[in-house]
C-alpha cells in the first residue's frame, strides 16, 4: 500500500538533510505518529490509506426466510452489541461484530500485509429499518483499509492469482491507483457481508448451534476413528 515506499522517500531526505547538517541526529526513520500495525485514533478520525462506506438494503423477506431472523431483531442486536456493547468495553474502530475475520481473510489471500489488519478492521456497523419498517439498512464505514495491488505479497503465485480473479491485478493503465480503490471497496464489501451474516446468526440463536454443528474437531477425530 505503499508504505515502504514513502519510508524510501523520508530516508533520501534525512540523508540529504544530514549533509548540510552534519550534526543533526536521526533518531528514527519513524516517529509512529503513522500509527502502523497498531489501532491508533488518528486513523479512526482522519483515515489512512482508503476510505470507504459500503451499504446495502435487504428486503424484509430475505430477513426471514434466508437470514431466519427479523429486522427489528437486527437492528435492536446491533445498537446493544456494536454500539453500546462497544462503547462500555471502551473500543477503538471497534463497533462491528467481526470485521478484522474478513480483512485478515482477503489480506492473506490478496497479498497485502496481514498485520495491517488492526488498524484496517477500524469499522463501525449500522443497522436501521427502512420503508415503513419492513426492510433492512445496513451499512459499514471503514475509514483505513490500507491496500496495495502492486510490489510485496501481490506477486506471489497463488496472491497474484487471486487479485486477477477480482480484475485488479497490478497497476491501472488507465486510471492509477483505481485497482486499489477497487480492492478496498471489495474489503468494505466483504465485511458488510459478514456482518450480515454473523449478527444474524446471533440473532436467530444459531451462533453456538452453527459452531458444535460443524466443529472441524468433531469432523476430524470421526474421520480418524480406527476401523475394526
Amino acid at each position: 500500500m505503499g508504505m515502504n515506499m514513502v519510508s524510501k522517500g523520508v530516508q533520501n531526505v534525512l540523508d540529504f538533510l544530514q549533509n548540510d547538517f552534519p550534526d543533526m541526529d536521526v533518531i528514527g526513520v519513524s516517529g509512529n505518529f503513522c500509527s502502523d500495525k497498531k489501532p491508533a485514533a488518528v486513523n479512526w478520525i482522519e483515515g489512512r490509506g482508503k476510505s470507504v462506506a459500503c451499504e446495502a438494503i435487504i428486503k424484509g423477506d430475505v430477513v426471514k426466510k434466508v437470514l431466519k431472523t427479523n429486522v427489528e431483531a437486527l437492528v435492536e442486536l446491533n445498537m446493544l452489541k456494536n454500539l453500546t456493547g462497544s462503547a462500555m468495553a471502551g473500543a477503538l474502530g471497534g463497533f462491528n461484530a467481526h470485521a478484522s475475520n474478513i480483512v485478515t481473510a482477503i489480506y492473506i489471500a490478496t497479498g497485502q500485509d496481514p498485520a495491517q489488519n488492526v488498524e484496517s478492521s477500524h469499522c463501525i456497523t449500522m443497522m436501521e429499518a427502512v420503508n415503513d419498517g419492513q426492510d433492512l439498512h445496513v451499512s459499514v464505514t471503514m475509514p483505513s483499509i490500507e491496500v496495495g495491488t502492486v510490489g510485496g505479497g501481490t506477486q506471489l503465485a497463488s496472491q497474484s492469482a487471486c487479485l486477477n480473479l477480482l480484475g485488479v491485478k497490478g497497476a491501472s493503465k488507465e486510471t492509477p491507483g483505481a485497482n486499489s480503490r477497487v480492492l478496498a471497496s471489495i474489503v468494505a464489501g466483504g465485511v458488510l457481508a459478514g456482518e450480515l451474516s454473523l449478527m444474524s446468526a446471533i440473532a436467530a440463536g444459531q451462533l453456538v448451534k452453527s459452531h458444535m454443528k460443524y466443529n472441524r474437531a468433531n469432523k476430524d477425530a470421526a474421520v480418524s476413528k480406527p476401523s475394526n
